[in-house]
């Protein structure tokens, strides 16, 4: 750290000496599972495109929808499609923020391996995300001190971190990129290990007055293409980050204890994104099997879900688990499966969802 840096109080960045508990048995076995998935990804990669195209299309949906519902941003799935297909132009905020996420996200999918995660990119990624609200801050570093907060049941609020201060900010962001990049580019240490770090660290420098979470997410993605790692391509990583929401800020406020005091500790936050990945890895490859084993007819296939899966099953839990067959289809096995008293609808509107009958009500379905 130069002079300058200590002045500002800016955390110290280390990627080139890590802390020996995020080379413990379990991490290791999960970097080790990663790895393996990773190299399976690459023969579906060159034998599989079609079923990949479905995929990435249902993926691309799934992040933009699930890593603005993470911030409360969310509009209905007819809009959400309308608007990522670009068949729409937003109404509201919520539809300018996702619009945002749209972009920025196809940036990141088109161009990654020329995207290096450095402050200049950093800014124009922002930029994007933000490019069709009315916001005047996109593109710039915070102007003013933020911190995280929550609130009780009571609606009492309690500072629970307080992010690099506004100041600070361009100084600790050039060197956690500077950090990062030296430690990668010399082979250090594993480059997920290293892509964890760099988003924990990123998300505890806070360094825009909004979007600091849909960001890190962005550059979770970008970080994990450029070292290879495609499945959130195929697999919404953030939709998966979505579904355990509690867990990941349990991660974060774990780990972020003491960061400015340079005595965090890495390993809650890492463990979770490297189960996250894992579990996308898997996903993938239960997905891509499914759809070239199957030999059964589309209709069947949307039935015999009802059957391997407990609770209640709307019909875009279908669309999204069997992307390969079209609305049109999934509708019209619905109505037939209704006629039939094989399965009954529950709920209205966009809670309507599907459970199989008989059993005495106790259904199994999604």
């Amino acid at each position: 750290m130069n002079e300058a840096e200590r002045e500002a109080g800016v955390h110290t960045f280390n990627y080139e000496s890590l802390p020996p508990n995020l080379l413990s048995s379990e991490i290791v076995g999960l970097l080790t599972a990663i790895r393996e998935y990773k190299g399976k990804q690459s023969l579906y990669l060159e034998a599989k495109p079609d079923i990949l195209s479905s995929l990435l299309e249902v993926a691309k949906i799934q992040s933009i929808d699930g890593s603005n519902r993470i911030e409360g941003i969310y509009t209905t799935d007819k809009r959400l499609r309308e608007i990522v297909t670009k068949k729409a132009k937003p109404k509201n905020r919520n539809e300018e923020e996702i619009a945002g996420y749209r972009d920025a996200l196809a940036m990141i999918h088109e161009s990654y391996d020329y995207i290096e995660p450095i402050p200049s990119v950093i800014l124009q990624l922002h930029r994007d995300l933000l490019r069709h609200t009315s916001s005047a801050f996109g593109g710039t570093f915070k102007s003013t001190d933020n911190v995280i907060a929550q609130i009780d049941s009571e609606g009492k609020q309690t500072v629970r971190f307080r992010p690099v201060s506004a100041v600070a900010t361009p100084v600790a962001i050039e060197q956690l990129s500077r950090t990062y990049t030296t430690a990668l580019s010399q082979d250090l240490h594993d480059p997920l290990l290293l892509a964890c770090m760099y988003v924990f660290d990123f998300t505890c420098i806070h360094p825009f007055n909004d979007g600091n979470g849909r960001l890190s997410r962005l550059l979770t993605l970008l970080l994990l293409y450029r070292s290879g790692y495609l499945v959130g391509k195929y697999i919404s990583i953030e939709k998966l980050i979505e579904q355990s929401k509690s867990t990941y800020y349990d991660a974060l406020e774990a780990s972020s204890a003491g960061w400015n005091e340079n005595e965090s500790n890495y390993v809650p936050f890492v463990r979770y994104m490297l189960g996250i990945i894992l579990a996308a890895y898997r996903e993938f490859e239960d997905r891509v099997e499914g759809l070239t084993i199957d030999t059964k007819s589309k209709a069947q296939r949307v039935e015999d879900l009802f059957d391997q899966r407990l609770g209640s099953i709307s019909k875009r839990d279908i669309l999204d688990h069997c992307p390969d067959i079209s609305e049109t289809t999934v509708e019209r096995t619905l109505s037939s499966l209704l006629k039939k008293g094989a399965i009954k609808k529950v709920g209205a509107g966009r809670t309507t969802a599907y459970m199989r009958t008989g059993f005495n009500d106790v259904l199994i379905a999604d």
